[in-house]
């Protein structure tokens, strides 16, 4: 099984104090931080963009998990890499050409993900999925942060580890949306393996210890 990995999303942290925050995540065992970036197009609300990942990347040595929920990105590829991008995930549903914006991403060395919303079909993404680093399943409808966790959406972390195993394919299956330390093991036994945490985590007081939580909570039983 693969490691289990923290990722906190950086919207909801306090941009004020941003570094403290992931600092505080990362002594809690965060590995990697989660960038949603949002244009107003693809999803119904406007985070931020190539300016904001370039200063976070310079503020942690976390891994920079950036989902980009943006229409036709394969347009801001080489812009995000310069920016600090370690993994740049794009929804299959924003893009037109979906193979040819995966291998823009690995050409510009970094990983590649790919993600789908609660309402796609999972299967429609197989031809891909060999081409991957990473597969995002979303666990609420994507836009907006603090929504309830979607438990209907773990049979597709289900699909896509069985679908590994089958076919002897090593990407990571992440999940994003209401994930905290109350249901982290169950998107473990699915299949996940990176948990995006928004709220749950960067969202509390002690961030240090929300983290840890979650964590334990993941691991328990292992």
């Amino acid at each position: 099984m693969k490691k289990i990995k923290l990722s906190p999303s950086a919207l909801a942290c306090n941009f004020a104090n941003a570094g403290i925050q992931i600092e505080q995540a990362k002594a809690g065992g965060a590995e990697y931080l989660h960038l949603d970036v949002m244009d107003g197009i693809f999803v119904p609300n406007i985070s931020f963009g190539q300016p904001v990942v370039k200063s976070l990347s310079k503020c942690t040595d976390l891994v920079l998990d950036v989902h980009l929920m943006i229409d036709e990105p394969i347009r801001y590829i080489d812009d995000f890499v310069k920016s600090g991008a370690d993994i740049i995930t794009v929804h299959a549903e924003a893009c037109d050409d979906i193979k040819a914006t995966i291998m823009k991403i690995k050409e510009a060395g970094v990983k590649a993900g790919l993600s789908v919303k609660p309402k796609t079909d999972i299967t429609t993404i197989t031809e891909y999925l060999p081409l991957l680093d990473l597969v995002l399943v979303m666990t609420v409808e994507p836009g907006f942060g603090g929504q309830k966790f979607m438990g209907d959406m773990l049979p597709k972390c289900e699909f896509l580890r069985d679908y590994a195993a089958l076919h002897n394919l090593d990407y990571e299956i992440s999940v994003d949306g209401g994930v905290s330390a109350e249901n982290a093991r169950l998107c473990v036994n699915a299949g996940a393996n990176v948990l995006v945490a928004g709220s749950s985590v960067l969202g509390k007081e002690d961030i240090k210890s929300a983290a840890i939580e979650l964590l334990a909570a993941a691991n328990n039983g292992d």
